[in-house]
């Protein structure tokens, strides 16, 4: 299946960096249409006048979807959301969602399999939840939201054999410095190279985050980067999507290179500890997953969900 209306969208409080001039250049070529989120520390100069994308400004989004706007607040990565929305209401089939420090290979988005169904590596781990990074050449580290509460049992995996899956969700993954769990990145500090060539899946839930992942369209109403959630913002919104569309998500191999913006680890490791606390039994409880968000998180769901009726 051709997938015709194809959207990248990203936010960033950043003048323009290699990777978002690299996404310009990729949309450009094969037919994309590449979204840029600012906020109110964005330098918008910069994208309306030198990058070939669709800026959305800080005085234009509040216009577009106030009630949206209002729930996410300012200076917040989740600002992606208008983005997400953004594409859906301009008929997007497939949305890329990354990040403004992931440098796209050259072959970035070539091997589209979103909608399409497909055999793939299937992986059974011995929990209810599966780390796609233990399967890996990477075993040492983990996943951004893959419960704590498992770590010592997540490489008791099974492989299954292949197995045929429709795809709804393609996670690719990615090199250099990756968007892992902060401990595992403040104790190891890992620079990766994947060895992955081929896709993979799971038959139970598996995070996944929002930095090289490409969304279809009938997803979109149930996936967000939710606020007011720490660093769980993706993951669990990753989370949410799986219990609408089970068996959906295929991961894949590296698409880009991570030349991670700087950031201070111990902060990261602060805003992800409501998921060490909690994210077990959101996985658990996730025909109520609506009771387990905070308020402010709720109100921006319905808020968000509403938008796409």
């Amino acid at each position: 299946m051709e997938l015709k209306n194809k959207y990248i969208v990203t936010t960033t409080i950043n003048e323009p960096t290699i990777a978002t001039y690299k996404f310009a250049e990729i949309a450009k070529r094969d037919g994309w249409t590449f979204v840029v989120v600012g906020d109110k520390k964005t330098p918008r100069y910069h994208y309306q006048e030198e990058l070939d994308c669709v800026y959305l400004c800080s005085k234009e989004q509040p216009d577009m979807y106030p009630e949206l706007s209002d729930t996410i607040g300012w200076n917040s990565i989740q600002r992606r959301n208008i983005g997400l929305l953004y594409a859906y209401d301009q008929g997007a089939d497939v949305i890329a969602t990354v990040d403004d420090d992931n440098i796209p290979y050259d072959d970035w988005g070539k091997n589209l399999l979103v909608g399409q169904a497909i055999e793939c590596d299937l992986y059974e781990p011995s929990q209810n939840v599966f780390d796609p990074l233990s399967v890996t050449n990477t075993p040492d580290i983990w996943h951004r939201g893959f419960p704590i509460d498992l770590l010592g049992k997540r490489h008791e995996v099974e492989y299954k054999g292949k197995v045929k899956r429709k795809v709804l969700v393609q996670a690719d993954l990615w090199d250099g410095d990756p968007d892992i769990d902060a401990m595992a990145r403040l104790t190891m500090k890992p620079i990766v190279k994947y060895n992955v060539e081929e896709p993979y899946c799971s038959n139970k839930i598996a995070p996944f985050n929002s930095q090289n992942t490409f969304l279809a369209r009938e997803v979109l109403p149930y996936y967000a980067v939710l606020p007011h959630v720490g660093r769980m913002d993706d993951i669990w919104g990753s989370y949410i999507l799986q219990y609408y569309f089970p068996n959906s998500v295929i991961y894949n191999k590296a698409s880009v290179y991570q030349d991670r913006n700087v950031q201070d680890l111990v902060t990261n490791l602060e805003k992800e500890v409501i998921g060490y606390r909690n994210t077990y039994n959101f996985i658990n409880n996730l025909q109520k997953y609506m009771d387990n968000l905070p308020e402010e998180a709720q109100h921006f769901y319905k808020t968000y969900m509403k938008a796409y009726e």
